[in-house]
């Protein structure tokens, strides 16, 4: 037997070997990540000892979480919806965290300086708040179009779970998608920069500006122009030059108007050009590229080829739109095929089939397609790298960003578990008790989650692109539970969010990585800002939903709410009359569903054709990418992207490679500053003139109507004579096939 001051000698060694390996993580200086990119950005040093839970956290990290929820909730109604960046609350917290340190008393409350984690931590719990909680759309279609209401108390567990569910996800994940050096998350690394830029002191030649200065400027002249697109000059948001050669021709107005397919238009709105898709100021150059391609090979060649050639009866109805159509290009009643919230066999019998713009049901099939293709492009591209993960993942560190992690306890997996199974609990009886949906398919939504889950984020990891599960999950219900609008998005909700949210918390566990933040401080940081943010959102949303007379309708000017008006017809299209009906062997759209097909085998020409032709521009074609490309249409319009494009190309291909110094100092943050002077004019008009119903006088640069709304209508309406906004006659040469519709006014 040993004696105890063996024992204790034995232990000594051991601790004083754990200490040494732990002070060996300070690193060689020569060791770093393989990623160029990631040696060139992040840190491979660390200072374990600096406080991140402070006083100073809590206060920010609750101020910004409901700030930041508010603020995007509101302008997620607007007309012209817009998303306050995370970038934002980084910069503005950052002298707010030195003000409160500079002020505190020193103690407990004031540990010190502020400093950067304290400083990344806010940051993530803003990352978590800065969304909108998906389930709020079922909140407002219940209450604007199907006229029911479960209550706050249902709604508000519909969101937590939904918001939440993907967190124990991001327990398992978080092996494949953040310890891996090949996971760099693109959009973490913006952040970074940023981090390290306002905490690093700045070298500054003799006239030559910080980056804070810069981003202050910024803020204040995006805020000062943009009341002139925003407020006193709406035209200079979609400048259709093409549509305005002749705005009585209806083709020109399909093609060249801001309601079509946007050719030649050009918006000088900050709001309008990342309105759906983010700053492109952001998005690396070859994502913009698969971008590019597919929209312009979808809405510029597919989509014109098939309305010109009447595919579906095309010309019967706009060319752009989410709205619902009979077959004769009338309105669909939805009100007509429903009793009880489910389908009305005899309504549907008397009101007919349900027809949908063909572009529409392009995306819908393109949707399809991405989908299959995600799946062959992970195991063509991917598969080894996960087996070896696999292997690897509880036995080694793959760079040094893990190996300085080791330092800090790792959230247990019981954590992440007993997260995952509670709030299944609480969707399985908020789904059951308040009737949303059955038990079972709480169940089959969270599977699809899951099965998803991997390679959706081995995707967004690589590319900063996220292709969603909505369309198969609505598709799935739809055939499971026809004629049920609330159980099919409810479905959809849970399915698709619940992949979100694990992309959401595994990329910002990625970001913690790379900062060095405690992986226990991150779990509680994440946690307290998702829920916050799911209270705001459901708060903010019942608050306008009962102040705004005709909110989410045609008549509401500044609420139209576009996306939950395609909510709501997605509600219809895949709930109501569903997949059977719409999709099935008797629909006209019958085809659609062959794009399953054609997404799964894609991706496999292009593997091999990659690997014969090595080190070749193929290396930078990704088929789910460019196939995602139009996922944001509608609501989007043709002209968000393109000049989204024009933005993208004009930053992050040519100032990078021209201006290098320049883009890595300040494109980022001009990214965050006009962000940040949109959303503070936005606010600021609607309070000081939005809510007493004062708007700019009418004239030529703000006029009643848009002269080229025309795109919004088919070409097929009852033949010639008929006036139109001008006081002219529509010329004979275009066949008609229901009554002309003045254009709605100017949005």
């Amino acid at each position: 037997m040993t004696s105890h001051k063996e024992e204790y000698l034995a232990d000594k060694l051991e601790d004083e070997k754990v200490d040494a390996e732990r002070a060996s993580l300070t690193l060689e200086e020569e060791e770093n990540s393989p990623i160029p990119e990631v040696a060139a950005i992040v840190s491979n040093k660390d200072e374990p000892n600096l406080p991140v839970m402070t006083f100073r956290y809590w206060v920010m990290g609750i101020l910004f979480a409901c700030l930041l929820s508010f603020f995007n909730q509101f302008f997620w109604f607007r007309t012209h919806p817009m998303t306050l960046s995370t970038l934002v609350i980084q910069l503005i917290s950052y002298p707010f965290g030195r003000f409160m340190a500079r002020v505190l008393p020193e103690g407990p409350l004031n540990p010190g300086p502020f400093n950067i984690k304290e400083h990344v931590l806010v940051a993530l719990t803003a990352n978590c708040a800065g969304g909108i909680a998906y389930a709020v759309d079922i909140t407002v279609i219940q209450k604007v179009f199907y006229e029911q209401d479960f209550g706050f108390l249902a709604n508000f567990f519909l969101i937590l779970t939904t918001q939440t569910l993907g967190f124990g996800m991001a327990g398992v994940l978080r092996r494949y998608l953040v310890y891996p050096a090949a996971m760099i998350w693109p959009a973490n690394l913006v952040q970074v920069a940023m981090f390290n830029t306002l905490h690093k002191e700045e070298e500054l030649l003799p006239g030559q500006w910080s980056r804070f200065k810069f981003f202050c400027v910024a803020t204040l002249c995006m805020f000062i122009y943009q009341w002139i697109p925003g407020f006193f000059f709406p035209v200079l948001s979609s400048i259709a030059w093409v549509c305005w050669i002749d705005p009585k021709n209806p083709v020109l107005s399909q093609v060249g108007g801001a309601q079509g397919l946007g050719v030649g238009a050009i918006s000088l709105n900050w709001n309008n050009i990342v309105s759906y898709l983010g700053s492109p100021l952001v998005v690396p150059w070859w994502a913009q590229v698969n971008i590019a391609l597919g929209f312009f090979l979808i809405a510029w060649v597919m989509v014109p080829i098939a309305y010109y050639t009447n595919l579906w009866d095309a010309q019967r109805f706009p060319i752009l739109t989410a709205e619902l159509f009979r077959t004769d290009g009338d309105t669909y009643d939805v009100d007509n095929v429903l009793r009880d919230g489910t389908l009305y066999k005899e309504g549907y019998a008397n009101e007919g089939p349900l027809r949908i713009a063909t572009f529409f049901a392009l995306t819908y099939g393109i949707g399809f397609a991405g989908l299959s293709s995600m799946i062959t492009h992970t195991w063509l591209y991917h598969r080894h790298k996960l087996v070896a993960q696999w292997k690897q993942s509880r036995t080694q560190s793959e760079d040094i960003h893990h190996k300085l992690m080791q330092a800090y306890p790792e959230v247990p997996d019981w954590w992440y578990a007993a997260l995952f199974v509670g709030m299944t609990a609480i969707s399985v009886f908020t789904c059951e008790y308040y009737g949303y949906m059955p038990w079972w398919a709480v169940f089959l939504a969270i599977l699809l989650a899951v099965i998803f889950a991997l390679p959706v984020g081995l995707i967004q990891a690589l590319t900063n692109q996220q292709p969603g599960l909505n369309i198969i999950t609505e598709y799935v219900i739809g055939y499971i539970l026809p004629g049920e609008p609330i159980p099919n998005v409810t479905f959809k909700t849970l399915g698709y969010i619940s992949m979100t949210q694990a992309m959401l918390f595994t990329s910002d566990l990625k970001l913690g990585h790379y900062m060095k933040v405690p992986p226990r401080a991150m779990f509680w940081a994440q946690l307290m800002g998702t829920t916050i943010a799911g209270l705001i959102n459901l708060i903010t949303a019942n608050w306008l939903l009962n102040t705004q007379p005709d909110i989410c309708t045609k008549k509401s000017k500044e609420f139209k709410c576009h996306f939950a008006n395609t909510f709501y017809s997605a509600s219809v299209i895949w709930g109501v009359i569903a997949p059977n009906l719409m999709f099935g062997p008797t629909s006209i759209y019958n085809a659609i569903n062959y794009f399953f097909l054609i997404g799964f085998v894609l991706p496999i020409p292009f593997y091999f054709i990659k690997r014969a032709y090595p080190n070749s521009w193929l290396d930078f074609v990704h088929i789910p990418v460019l196939l995602a490309a139009t996922g944001m249409m509608p609501p989007a319009k043709a002209y968000h992207y393109t000049n989204w494009l024009a933005l993208g190309f004009a930053f992050q291909f040519f100032a990078r490679r021209y201006h290098s110094e320049w883009h890595l100092r300040f494109t980022y943050v001009l990214s965050a500053a006009f962000d940040s002077g949109v959303a503070f004019m936005g606010l600021l008009s609607f309070f000081v003139f939005g809510i007493r119903g004062v708007s700019f006088p009418a004239w030529w640069g703000n006029p009643d109507q848009d002269i080229c709304r025309l795109d919004s209508y088919p070409l097929m309406q009852p033949k010639g004579g008929l006036p139109d906004p001008w006081g002219a006659s529509i010329q004979d040469k275009y066949v008609f096939s229901k009554p002309y519709v003045p254009p709605a006014p100017h949005e």
